[in-house]
């Protein structure tokens, strides 16, 4: 079984990869590819925050007493996160690919301070303070159903 920090950051690989096929085809001019491929990575973003969000969140700020620290922040960035995704879709709509890519820049920053953050701190945190109990959390999580 991976530890927490494992399996998360191979999910934000994935996610990775899937807006990297999303930015190419609009850099590339291809409007129908990226409104193909845009939305695939848009749910993979959406089912990652929602395993922390309903899984690891609480199992940390239960664990740790404490809902007021990294997990209130990964929140609030979630939904920066989420804001900027709504702007792409509906830059993507109105078939602006130069509204996408500006938009794709600023989620692109927040996406990658926002891994290093859970990345360096929060999982290997939780993977402390959870211990045994991790492998059953990840095992929820991968039993969610898509």
């Amino acid at each position: 079984m991976p530890s927490v920090a494992e399996f998360l950051a191979a999910e934000h690989r994935q996610c990775d990869d899937g807006f990297a096929a999303a930015e190419e085809a609009a850099h590339l001019a291809d409007l129908a590819g990226c409104r193909a491929r845009f939305p695939l990575f848009q749910v993979a973003m959406e089912r990652h925050f929602q395993k922390e969000e309903d899984t690891l969140f609480p199992a940390f700020e239960q664990a740790t007493g404490n809902a007021m620290g990294p997990t209130r922040v990964m929140r609030l960035e979630h939904r920066q996160m989420r804001d900027a995704l709504a702007e792409m879709s509906n830059a993507l709509a109105g078939g602006d690919l130069e509204d996408y890519l500006g938009q794709a820049e600023t989620l692109l920053i927040l996406m990658q301070q926002h891994n290093i953050k859970e990345e360096q701190i929060l999982y290997p945190m939780c993977d402390q303070i959870l211990g045994a109990a991790a492998a059953g959390m990840i095992q929820a999580m991968q039993d969610r159903p898509a």
